[in-house]
């Protein structure tokens, strides 16, 4: 998932804006959908909106890692870059094709979902009821920086773009899990702004503008000082 190997801008930012174009469709769309399914509960509905971008980042990464690492999104270009294994020059390309996949994300859930569920805001990231601005902007920059780390060190230590996929997914679900139904459980700026703008729902998105750089930026630096001093370590 890092920049080393000599592909070309033109495949790499294909990549990603195919790449970003999933996980912010996939993702929005499985929350609208488990509304539209009377059968099941909140549980099974919040089950169902976090295992489906985790699956659909596993796939990406197993597919797409290879030509352009399969960051989509920002943060994670971030938490590379930041960690000091993403050149400085993909940086811009990165977040231009990453904006454009979540705008073309967000014009695609209006497409298909308009007016299907209004409540849902075309699956936008929400803070619930009762949760004050502090907290959740506590959770989004940790939530960011739990996921950014373990993309870190799962490119670092585990072999094979599927392996990795599995272990990414495997947190991106169980953060979901945990944060979607306190902070909205964002850690990706493109995800949540596509259906907010789409939907016209903004209140507090500039949470998921801004947590998730915060923690990823904290992520790649502490990624990088870890890694720093296990090589300066004698032998």
């Amino acid at each position: 998932m890092g920049s080393t190997d000599p592909i070309s801008l033109r495949t790499r930012v294909l990549s990603e804006l195919v790449g970003t174009f999933a996980i912010s469709f996939f993702g929005p769309a499985a929350i609208v959908v488990g509304f539209l399914f009377p059968g099941l509960d909140a549980t099974q509905r919040l089950i169902f909106a976090a295992l489906v971008p985790g699956v659909t980042l596993a796939v990406e990464i197993k597919f797409l890692a290879k030509y352009s690492g399969s960051h989509v999104n920002p943060a994670i270009t971030v938490a590379f870059a930041a960690g000091g294994k993403f050149r400085s020059g993909l940086i811009l390309p990165y977040f231009a094709t990453q904006f454009v996949g979540g705008m073309l994300a967000g014009l695609a859930l209006l497409m298909v979902f308009d007016s299907k569920v209004p409540s849902a805001s075309l699956g936008s990231n929400m803070v619930s009821a009762g949760v004050s601005l502090p907290e959740a902007f506590v959770l989004e920059v940790f939530g960011a920086l739990i996921l950014c780390l373990v993309v870190l060190y799962d490119v670092a230590l585990v072999q094979g773009a599927g392996k990795q996929g599995i272990v990414a997914g495997i947190a991106l679900t169980i953060l979901i899990y945990i944060l979607g139904p306190v902070s909205g459980g964002s850690m990706n700026p493109v995800r949540s702004l596509g259906p907010a703008i789409f939907s016209g729902f903004f209140d507090r998105q500039y949470l998921y503008l801004i947590c998730p750089p915060i923690g990823a930026a904290i992520a790649g630096l502490v990624f990088r000082a870890e890694r720093g001093r296990r090589a300066r370590k004698p032998a």
